[in-house]
């Protein structure tokens, strides 16, 4: 199987956040990840009728944790764009479910950390079935397990996930809205 030589642009522009995360400016992509400035991001939790979690194994052309298993859905918010606008994008363009901002229920936010590439972020999660239409470009495929699979797996294999979802899965919040144990 041939991969994408792009997994996404460096000339998107980001709005750059101070530590309040009220927006100080914007840069583009590129700058952004190599200076560690502080920017906006969203992950999505798409939990299916029969309990199954989504999981995405990143593209292999990603900048970030190539081939990587990570949340169902995350994406950078766009310069001028509000969490819960990119999150219904990102669901769009990645996977190809076309919800609404009243399908997401956010479920934590989360300040800006290392481990979370310098983003704050804001999870949301997704409770229906869909058909998928997978943006390979930025998706390899998906993986369905429950949560609580999800975790037993990441703790006995982490380096096969994305750190922004191991970090993800340590906030109670989360935890709490997939029905993991605190």
């Amino acid at each position: 199987m041939k991969r994408p030589e792009v997994g996404q642009s460096p000339d998107e522009v980001f709005d750059v956040v101070d530590s309040l995360d009220r927006v100080i400016g914007s840069a583009y992509r590129r700058d952004i990840h190599r200076r560690g400035l502080p920017h906006r991001a969203v992950h999505i939790f798409w939990l299916r009728a029969d309990g199954q979690l989504c999981l995405q194994r990143r593209s292999f052309a990603k900048d970030n944790c190539p081939g990587l298993l990570s949340s169902s859905c995350a994406g950078h918010v766009d310069s001028g764009e509000d969490y819960l606008t990119a999150a219904v994008r990102e669901l769009r363009e990645e996977l190809g479910v076309v919800g609404t901002s009243a399908s997401l229920q956010e479920i934590d936010y989360a300040p800006q950390h290392a481990e979370l590439g310098h983003e704050f972020v804001r999870s949301y999660v997704l409770r229906s079935d869909h058909r998928v239409s997978l943006a390979h470009d930025e998706v390899d495929s998906l993986i369905w397990r429950t949560p609580l699979e999800l975790l037993d797996w990441s703790e006995r294999m982490p380096t096969i996930f994305a750190t922004p979802l191991l970090h993800l899965l340590r906030r109670q919040s989360i935890r709490f809205a997939l029905g993991l144990p605190a």
